[in-house]
């Protein structure tokens, strides 16, 4: 198949394309509302909770290197 036979179909696979995609996005069922509240919170909430534990561990890590430092 030539460049001008690529070119010349473009339209048509573009087509197509935008077809399946079409077709696909009908079969996807989208959260509700509550859902996507529900689980955005849980995202949420579970980001705060890792940001504070990582926090504490960085806490300990560094007074722990800070006293082997001190050590030596």
């Amino acid at each position: 198949m030539g460049t001008w036979e690529k070119i010349k179909e473009a339209p048509l696979r573009f087509r197509s394309f935008v077809a399946d995609v079409r077709t696909e996005l009908k079969k996807t069922t989208w959260p509700s509302r509550k859902e996507v509240y529900g689980t955005t919170l849980v995202v949420i909430l579970t980001v705060f909770f890792f940001g504070f534990y990582l926090f504490l561990v960085d806490l300990a890590l560094q007074h722990t290197v800070q006293k082997i430092i001190g050590f030596f």
